[in-house]
């Protein structure tokens, strides 16, 4: 073998053993991907705030409470002249004056419709708890999408080590007949040359597998460098599983959930809009404390000191605001219709692509079947082949031929059992049961 394929081999060699591998489940990803995936955690987020503003400490349900105090001296200088010619002046007479009050207010009707937008804020939490649901489904499609390609990658890359092992043994096969003249040059220069694009062919694969893996570490925010072997055995779904979940249609569907959420928002926000037209009717009331301390010997008194409870009620009712009110209850009305207009939409376009998603895979699963029998005959036909070549009876030409056919069946094969199972994904999305499946 030349000094280039040695290099090659040595080289494929040191990128696949930089680090130790480990074996990583589809369980395992699931859990890495829940637990570190940084969109998941600010979609998180974004829940909790959407939960703190549907407390009832939020939306004016509650009356508000207010405490006060004020203290504040005057100092004056004051002149006096009586009609009867009396006159006289005070420098520096100080008057001190402190108060405190604790007040309390309440609305009983609000004319911002606040029982309907406590209610909306409720809502908007529910929302949110779909709207991560939607975003984590995302994610670990996305996760299976990257991790069933390593695994694909994976076992190209097995495949096309054992072809290159069997150019090997055939080039060095050629070699030893050469050596002793049972075969000519030109007979070695194709062996060589078909180690040379086994080689080629292996290191390209090795290359897309180490950067798959890198985008699967990328998804479960570790390590990217992280080297990981995933474990080839898939299952799939029985076709009474599939059936099942494709008569449940979209009922479980997130984006269909969310579509129906916005369509009680609408609702509500209607509603609220509707109360701008009543009137507001309030409740206060409130505690003082009054002291003022005057130092002036001719005031009508040098100390007061006052307390007591106040309480009273309101009413206030816009009547009329330029118009604004109408605009935005009629703006309501076409909002609340666009919302059921869209939730009719979604419901379209799903089953569609339930459907779909739905055939394809079934699809997908025959294709595998006529794989896997296609993969059986060229087995047969190479080791038929691989005897007769041992003896003699098949020239090198026809021999690699057999063993490219073999090589393709069982790259196609291995393509088909990993689309079937993405298929299965993107199906079990649409159904709305992603992550019941694999969490």
């Amino acid at each position: 073998m030349n000094k280039a394929v040695n290099y090659i081999f040595l080289f494929f060699l040191a990128a696949t053993n930089l680090n130790a591998q480990e074996s990583l489940t589809i369980s395992d990803a699931v859990k890495n991907t829940l637990e570190n995936n940084l969109d998941i955690k600010i979609s998180e987020n974004f829940e909790k705030i959407a939960k703190n503003n549907s407390s009832i400490l939020n939306n004016n349900l509650l009356p508000s409470v207010q405490l006060g105090s004020d203290f504040n001296t005057n100092i004056q200088n004051i002149e006096i002249e009586t009609p009867n010619g009396i006159s006289g002046e005070l420098n520096d007479t100080q008057t001190d004056n402190s108060s405190a009050v604790i007040s309390l207010n309440y609305n009983i009707i609000d004319a911002s419709g606040r029982k309907y937008n406590y209610e909306k804020s409720k809502e908007l939490y529910s929302k949110s708890k779909l709207e991560v649901k939607a975003i984590i489904e995302n994610t670990l499609l996305q996760l299976f999408t990257v991790y069933f390609e390593v695994g694909r990658l994976s076992e190209e890359e097995q495949i096309l080590k054992d072809a290159l092992q069997i150019s090997k043994k055939r080039y060095e096969r050629k070699l030893v007949q050469y050596e002793y003249g049972q075969t000519n040059n030109l007979e070695v220069l194709n062996a060589e040359v078909d180690v040379n694009t086994d080689s080629i062919n292996l290191l390209n694969i090795s290359n897309k597998l180490n950067n798959a893996k890198r985008d699967l570490n990328l998804i479960m925010n570790i390590d990217l460098e992280s080297d990981i072997y995933i474990n080839n055995k898939i299952d799939f779904l029985n076709q009474d599983e599939l059936n099942s979940l494709f008569s449940n249609d979209i009922n479980n569907n997130t984006q269909y959930l969310i579509s129906e959420k916005d369509v009680v928002i609408s609702n509500l926000d209607k509603k609220a809009i509707k109360f701008s037209y009543l009137p507001s009717l309030g409740l206060s009331g409130s505690y003082g404390w009054n002291e003022s301390v005057n130092d002036n010997p001719y005031a009508f008194y040098n100390k007061s000191i006052s307390d007591g409870f106040s309480a009273g009620i309101n009413i206030r009712w816009n009547i009329f605001s330029g118009g604004k009110k109408i605009i935005a209850n009629r703006n309501a009305a076409i909002n609340q219709k666009n919302s059921v207009l869209n939730k009719e939409k979604i419901i379209l376009e799903l089953k569609k692509e339930l459907k779909s998603t739905y055939q394809s895979h079934l699809n997908n699963l025959f294709v595998l079947d006529a794989q896997n029998q296609n993969l059986k005959t060229n087995k047969n036909n190479f080791e038929r082949n691989l005897e007769r070549y041992n003896v003699g009876q098949v020239s090198s030409i026809e021999f690699r031929r057999a063993q490219l056919n073999l090589l393709n069946a069982e790259l196609s094969r291995n393509s088909a059992k990993y689309r079937a199972k993405i298929s299965e994904a993107y199906f079990l999305k649409i159904s709305g049961e992603l992550i019941s499946r694999f969490k």
